[in-house]
């Protein structure tokens, strides 16, 4: 259903913290054009934690509706509580979305088993396609291989993005679920590694800013021809560690900004602006990856 590269969609404000529909418009366009495989609608990347329910709804129902059918929308839908994750899934039922991205319950530190019942739970909720996620680094818990493995069994559950920085993983969950299951890269750095063990693709921070790059790149890796794709991922891994110098999505907003792509780099608290010397290190950065790459400013 969904292979390639998938964007973890940022979401724009304007200079009061309000969802910004004309820039959310453009960045749609904009990944429209740039052949970007689908996008993540107000996952972590897209500041689930600071929008109220309402909020997020909102800007999923948007985002399909300027999409208008011409790319995947998949919903961020994931909640530190069961009963909230399930609430957000049964309000997007006949919304047009594709599937839905469910982070795990992060700082409940849930045993294995609790991962497995929550999980289970949303999936016997609804009948939209469900994408587990995988972050321990920001949530506190760690989905691993074997109760990943068992939740694959259950009929709407078809993939993983995973962000622990694992590489063993890929195989560990790869051998032991059908051939259908999608394993998602969640690490732009090593995403192209992820694919050559086997991953499907990589829903992406880094394609905010350059779709087409992260695209042909996840393109090349599904056709095998991962010399060439490394050819074009080197001029990107350093674009790809320095958006990580501080938490996402502070950097990644600034640079959309700095190339245009959004008019403000405005957060939520507690969320705030980048220091100046990661924006001088983000815009040395940029100077240097061929302008092509790039949305240049008007």
């Amino acid at each position: 259903m969904f292979k390639g590269s998938i964007v973890a969609l940022i979401t724009p404000m304007d200079e009061k913290g309000n969802i910004c529909k004309n820039s959310l418009k453009k960045l749609i366009n904009y990944h429209i054009m740039s052949g970007t495989n689908a996008i993540v609608s107000v996952g972590t990347t897209g500041e689930s934690a600071t929008l109220n329910q309402d909020e997020h709804l909102d800007l999923i129902m948007h985002t399909v509706e300027l999409a208008d059918g011409k790319i995947p929308i998949i919903a961020g839908t994931g909640a530190n509580a069961t009963s909230e994750a399930i609430s957000l899934t049964k309000r997007l039922k006949n919304s047009g979305i594709s599937g839905c991205l469910s982070v795990t319950p992060y700082y409940n530190r849930p045993t294995q088993e609790g991962l497995y019942q929550h999980f289970k739970l949303i999936s016997e909720s609804t009948k939209i396609p469900q994408i587990l996620y995988n972050v321990p680094s920001r949530t506190g818990c760690d989905l691993l291989p074997k109760t990943v493995i068992k939740l694959s069994k259950l009929k709407n559950i078809i993939g993983i993005k995973e962000a622990s920085g694992d590489l063993s993983r890929v195989n560990n969950i790869k051998n032991y679920v059908s051939k259908n299951f999608l394993l998602f890269s969640g690490d732009d750095a090593s995403a192209l590694d992820f694919m050559q063990l086997g991953g499907d693709g990589v829903i992406s921070v880094t394609a905010n800013i350059v779709a087409k790059e992260m695209s042909k790149i996840c393109k090349l890796a599904l056709d095998k021809d991962f010399n060439s794709a490394r050819e074009i991922n080197k001029k990107l891994i350093d674009l790809h560690e320095t958006l990580f110098i501080e938490p996402n999505p502070m950097p990644i907003k600034w640079a959309a900004k700095e190339l245009n792509l959004i008019l403000t780099d405005t957060l939520r608290l507690p969320m705030i602006q980048i220091s100046n010397s990661t924006k001088i290190s983000l815009r040395n950065i940029l100077k240097k990856i061929n302008l092509s790459f790039l949305e240049k400013k008007n």
